[in-house]
This record gives C-alpha cells, structure tokens and sequence, in this order.
C-alpha cells in the first residue's frame, strides 16, 4: 500500500514513520513523505520518498498525492479560507484517491463536557470556525475520510488511549503522541476502520481533569 503522510515533521508523524519503517507489520507500506523543507527528513531518503510540499500549493499538493492509497494529513487546518483541506480534496479527486485522515482538534462538535470542556472552547476558540469547517469539507467531500480529534497532548512514553465516535462524548483531556500514533498505525493497517467518522482519542484515566495532564 503507497501511503502519503503531509506535515511529515510533525512529532506525531514521526512517531509514525519510525514504526512504519521499523516494525515488520508494515513490511507492505511503501511510504511518502511530505513537508514545506525536505531536507529535515533528508535522513529518511533511503528508506521513503521524501518530497518538499507547501500544502498551501495547489501543485505541490497534487505532485504528492498522485499514486496514493492512503493519506494522512498530520496538521491541524488553520489555513486562511481553510485552503489546506479544500487543495487536500482537489489533488484528491483529480487523482481518484478515496481514503484520507485529517488531523483535528476535540471539541468541534461541543462534544467536550464540564469544565474541561468550558476551558477547552475558551483556548481554542481562535482556530475553532477552521477546525469546524475542515471537518464539514470532508464529510461533504464524497472521499472516505476520518477526522482524528486529538486531545492535549503529552510526551508520556505510553500507549494509553480509548477511542470514541462522531456522537458519542469525548472521554479523557490528554494523551500521549505515541498513542495518537498508535491509533493512526491500526488504521494504517485496517484502512476500513472508521471510514466516513470521526473519532476522538485520549486516555481514559484524564477523564475528569480541569485542564491538560502532561
């Protein structure tokens, strides 16, 4: 399976390729990598393709996309007009590529409750009509989209996380990057899962908390 992960800097991406590239379970995988500047991940070149895109960039987006089974858009769109998820879907559907996720924010359906999910709104209520949107592109996108609402996250070296759905309440308020990877890996390695959702993650045991656990 040719799988494309853009924003492939981040440090959930990473996580990401790292067990892509290193476990046998993803011996099948042959792995894209996309990034404003490639040679960050120059390192990588061996092991993946690895190509400079501005996902700002109707062409570079397109370039990258081109051929794919799979992508992983591994950044939150806060893109003026949100032009990141509209050229995601474009360079989609130009190159018949069905199955995307798409990286989100908690709390975009106010499915955040108590005072975490007061707090929560208030500090992220600057993104919150992009991060909305994004997702509502997607559904109405006709591609198999899933929307991965992430939680605060932390650097715990743990895997600790329960998964909820679009209408079920969000349980926990943190959780680790290798959890978050972790989740988007069985996906990886089941693309029908959760197909057309989308699903939030975090550690159960932060249920109940205030405020981000780090």
């Amino acid at each position: 399976m040719k799988f494309l992960i853009l924003a492939a800097n981040g440090q959930i991406a990473q996580i990401v390729e790292q067990r892509i590239l290193n476990q046998p379970d993803f011996n099948n995988i042959k792995l894209t990598l996309g990034l404003r500047h490639a040679d960050r991940l120059a390192k990588l070149a061996d092991s993946a393709r690895v190509l400079e895109v501005d996902l700002l960039k109707q062409d570079e987006v397109d370039r990258a996309i081109n051929g794919q089974d799979l992508v992983l858009v591994a950044v939150v769109d806060h893109s003026q007009n949100n032009t990141i998820t509209k050229n995601v879907i474009t360079a989609m559907k130009n190159h018949h590529v069905s199955r995307v996720l798409f990286t989100n924010i908690l709390g975009i359906y106010n499915e955040v409750s108590g005072e975490f999910g007061r707090w929560n709104h208030e500090y992220t209520l600057s993104g919150l009509a992009t991060a909305i949107n994004s997702d509502r592109l997607l559904a109405d996108s006709g591609l198999q989209y899933t929307t991965l609402r992430l939680p605060w996250l932390n650097d715990r070296n743990e895997i600790k996380y329960t998964i909820t759905t679009r209408h079920q309440p969000y349980v926990g308020v943190s959780g680790s990057r290798q959890s978050i990877a972790d989740a988007i890996l069985k996906i990886v390695l089941k693309p029908e899962l959760y197909v057309n959702d989308s699903i939030g993650i975090a550690d159960p045991a932060t249920q109940g908390q205030e405020q981000p656990v780090y």
